[in-house]
């Protein structure tokens, strides 16, 4: 049975994908306390950051929790591993005590999949664990910012609401500044000490949940390394004595030997984000700027980003890509797992999603994630992700028990690997849900149906990766992580939560299906230049001087 996950492969839109990529903790320092407020239309108010002594005394203290050594520490900014599935006995307790108080909740969360029937066992232990029943408001992940944006644009918001941010664009940044409660009052300094799992959540997360001033949302931090990875088929390969490529021409060329339309086999799907971090392209806002000289150059200005989309037009203009990528429909992961396409990109999550699922029937099943590379065949560069992008906020017309009881389930839901808490989350109820057999850790078909994405949304623990039933995969997951965290740079305005004026929220919507048709052969890449002289007069120069002001005011990241 297919697991109940978000499928990255499938035929999404980088909005859809993209999950939060977080990095580890970073030492917040003195420096200007700022609130910016750049520009002068309406609302200026929330725009622009928090950083320096305003920041630090807005954050949580942190204290650290490990409750079990990993076997694979984390390094240069990669997620911790564990392959280890301790016996129930030999759980840690992280919440003692029920620091609910019974009331209940609802909770407006994207789903990657269908959603589990109402009182399923899952949600019913995890609600008497926190204390707490929640009701949840499960919105399809496709579609969620369209739904985002109605609810909020609304009388009647939910408790709580969980907000990806990719989703940050038009009304939905002041939305969540006017519509959401501090949380400072509960959590900031040593108050957070109340709730020792959100307390153990490292710094750089909480920066990256202060909005308009205020500490209001709860974070989902995650590793600094990049969150896609090129993935190729490893036991195929081996078979056909071939090793992964270091450079975009070796790429090119391995795919004239893969390619056999055809038996139906094509070299690969899509791997234009790939090809970002091939040419060390520079992420997306608000990190898409960097200086040249004195000068900020923005993402669609530089040769890289043009490289970048040429080359991955010449994939599809030589006949590699399969056909379902270039009309942007099936499933590209499952065709990798068929044997039909044998590289693709995709979230490193699909690692081991794909590995669980095809070895059930194939213990033989192997992929890997090849090494990032420069074009040339040098050292790449890669750029640390946001510490966090992913938040739940509470209605700012909460009252406070409201309040305790969503921080007293996101306490239960931060619990660190090795504890109780954290086993339920991640892997439901023991016999229902997963069975331990012999330290082997392995869901049934109702845990695939019932225990995935939702909790871990309201709030999350230091990142760490743990497949018990799939240990190998730990392995070259986080070996993975640690050889590409070897060379990630910062970018300008790392870690801050920047909020632009909302007349430039819109600005850059027109990119992404630009690049797609671009890659597909349906525009050229005189179209993109085109499109960049007219981002440049319709406002990004507007946009490239309300940047140099504020880093004139607050420096090149949060600390």
């Amino acid at each position: 049975m297919t697991p109940n996950f978000p499928s990255p492969s499938s035929a999404l839109s980088r909005r859809d994908l993209l999950s939060s990529t977080a990095v580890a903790a970073l030492a917040v320092t003195g420096g200007m306390p700022l609130l910016a407020a750049c520009g002068s239309s309406g609302g200026a108010k929330n725009e622009g950051t928090t950083t320096g002594k305003k920041l630090k005394d807005l954050l949580p203290t942190h204290v650290a929790s490990a409750l079990v050594a990993p076997d694979f520490p984390s390094e240069n900014g990669s997620a911790a591993g564990f392959i280890t599935a301790l016996p129930t006995d030999r759980l840690a307790v992280s919440v003692p005590k029920k620091l609910g108080k019974g009331g209940e909740l609802t909770i407006m969360s994207p789903i990657y999949g269908t959603a589990p029937k109402a009182g399923n066992p899952y949600w019913t232990a995890m609600d008497e664990g926190a204390g707490v029943r929640v009701k949840w408001q499960n919105q399809d992940g496709a579609t969620y910012g369209q739904k985002l944006g109605a609810v909020l644009a609304s009388s009647s918001i939910p408790d709580a609401v969980v907000v990806p941010g990719w989703e940050l664009m038009g009304k939905i940044p002041s939305a969540v500044t006017n519509k959401f409660a501090d949380l400072g009052p509960y959590l900031t300094g040593d108050k957070v000490k109340d709730y020792p799992n959100l307390a153990a959540i490292p710094t750089a997360a909480w920066q990256r949940a202060v909005f308009g001033g205020k500490l209001r949302g709860l974070p989902m931090p995650a590793a600094d390394t990049p969150n896609i990875a090129p993935l190729y088929r490893a036991d195929l390969f081996q078979e056909r004595g071939l090793s992964a490529p270091s450079s975009t021409k070796e790429f090119f060329d391995l795919c004239k030997e893969l390619n056999a339309p055809r038996s139906k086999v094509w070299a690969c799907g899509d791997m234009t984000w790939a090809a970002f971090n091939f040419f060390g392209v520079l992420p997306e806002k608000p990190h898409y700027w960097q200086l040249d000289g004195d000068r900020l150059v923005n993402r669609y200005e530089t040769p890289e980003y043009l490289a970048a989309l040429d080359w991955s037009r010449s994939l599809y203009s030589a006949g590699f890509v399969h056909p379902d990528a270039r009309s942007e429909s099936g499933d590209i992961g499952n065709l990798f797992a068929g044997g039909k396409v044998m590289m693709y990109n995709a979230d490193i999550s699909d690692w081991y999603g794909k590995t669980a699922v095809q070895r059930v029937e194939n213990k033989k099943f192997s992929m890997a994630a090849m090494d990032y590379f420069a074009h040339d065949g040098g050292k790449p560069t890669l750029y640390a992700a946001a510490p966090s992008n992913m938040w739940c906020f509470v209605n700012k017309k909460a009252d406070a028990d409201t309040v305790r009881d969503l921080l007293a389930l996101a306490n239960f839901s931060a619990a660190p690997y090795g504890s109780k808490e954290q086993r339920l989350r991640q892997f439901g109820v023991e016999g229902v849900h997963h069975t331990l057999e012999e330290g082997v850790l392995t869901k049934n078909g109702k845990g695939n149906n019932e225990v995935f994405g939702t909790y871990e949304y309201i709030a999350s623990p230091a990142a760490f990766l743990t497949y018990p039933d799939q240990p190998d995969v730990v392995k070259g997951m986080t070996e993975w992580q640690r050889r590409m965290g070897a060379f990630l740079e910062k970018p300008l305005f790392y870690g801050m939560q920047i909020q632009e004026p909302t007349r430039y929220t819109e600005l850059n919507s027109q990119f992404e299906d630009l690049e797609k048709d671009i890659v597909r052969g349906r525009k050229k890449i005189g179209d993109m230049q085109r499109a960049v002289s007219d981002w440049k007069s319709g406002g990004g120069d507007k946009l490239r001087d309300w940047y140099r002001k504020l880093l004139d005011e607050t420096g090149t990241s949060a600390g």
